[in-house]
């Protein structure tokens, strides 16, 4: 009993640190190694995918997409590889072709407990041994759109990840259609952070449809935490041709209504080779993103080499998780 009470009072004393994120880029540059110290991890999800397996779940059921809250799961589990592989296959023939197996868990555990998503969760964690929140940015079913600078209007978080309109024209403004309420535990957990980070991942499609649910800027605004922006590596055709760090730090900022505390971003450049090889495997990541001599002389800017030593551009989860365990 004593014991219990102890582990009780430890994990209250943790580092709370919440993450704001969806796609791939968050779970894996920061969930994957910050798990493994001792911090209490709130994970508030991207919801409103719209495209591949997760957009055709949501459209046939009616429910919240699983695809973005899926990838959370899988990074924060502790468990063996063939569970985590079961949880990442994907379907390569028949009518399940293309999706993947966790989507399907997690569709058919909302329709199960009659979309009651503290059930969702409770049994997502007995199952991958999760001893972390990650919680929904909202349970609405809402959409993203963005307006274009020639004013044409994008419909749908899978159009403007993947434009079929001309990719160049910037994107002016993005908003959400119904409004959307944050889920009520996402609120809570920010209110309770110590730290706040916000990315890595795609600044409208991923990161922007967090931050314009109603609730959710409101809170981070009045929060004491210190709010941290994770800046990406590379420009996203469609999303952030020819942006700079500033660039992005300053639609994250529009979005919040308020300054970050700090930003994190990367200062090294890989050969050419490497981008090249980049460039096949993400033919959409256009170039390295912009970084300016001003940022070096401004604290508020925490400039490190961030990269994997080889391979395709992307986080070194064990230097990024340092720098974030500095400020926490």
């Amino acid at each position: 009993m004593k014991k219990k009470v102890k582990a009780k009072r430890k994990a209250k004393n943790l580092p709370r640190i919440v993450c704001l994120g969806g796609g791939n880029a968050m779970p894996r540059a920061i969930l994957t190694v910050l798990k493994k110290h001792p911090v209490k991890i709130s994970v508030i999800c991207a919801m409103l995918d719209s495209g591949g397996s997760a957009g055709r779940l949501r459209k046939d059921y009616k429910i919240i997409s699983p695809g973005d809250i899926r990838r959370a799961f899988i990074a924060l589990a502790n468990t063996s590889p063939v569970v985590e592989n079961l949880f990442n296959y994907r379907f390569q023939t028949g009518k399940l072709k293309g999706h993947n197996f966790a989507n399907l868990l997690i569709t058919a555990l909302e329709l199960a407990t009659k979309n009651d998503y503290d059930k969702v969760y409770n049994e997502m964690c007995k199952m991958l041994n999760i001893s972390h929140e990650v919680l929904p940015v909202t349970l609405d079913n809402s959409h993203l759109y963005a307006v274009l600078e020639n004013g044409r209007i994008v419909s749908g978080e899978t159009n403007i990840d993947i434009p079929k309109h001309n990719g160049k024209l910037r994107i002016k403004k993005v908003f959400l259609r119904p409004k959307a309420k944050a889920y009520p535990k996402a609120l809570k957990a920010i209110k309770k952070a110590d730290l706040i980070i916000i990315g890595p991942g795609d600044l409208y499609s991923s990161l922007a449809q967090i931050l314009l649910v109603d609730g959710i800027p409101q809170i981070i605004k009045k929060s004491k935490a210190k709010k941290v922006y994770v800046c990406n590596l590379m420009t996203k055709h469609g999303e952030t041709n020819n942006f700079s760090v500033l660039d992005f730090v300053s639609e994250i900022e529009g979005l919040l209504g308020k300054e970050v505390d700090y930003v994190i971003y990367n200062t090294k450049k890989p050969f050419s080779k490497r981008l090249t090889l980049n460039k096949k495997l993400h033919p959409e990541q256009v170039a390295l993103v912009k970084t300016d001599k001003y940022l070096s002389r401004n604290k508020k800017f925490i400039g490190r080499n961030l990269l994997t030593s080889s391979g395709e551009i992307i986080h070194d989860p064990n230097k990024l998780t340092k720098v974030i365990l500095s400020l926490a």
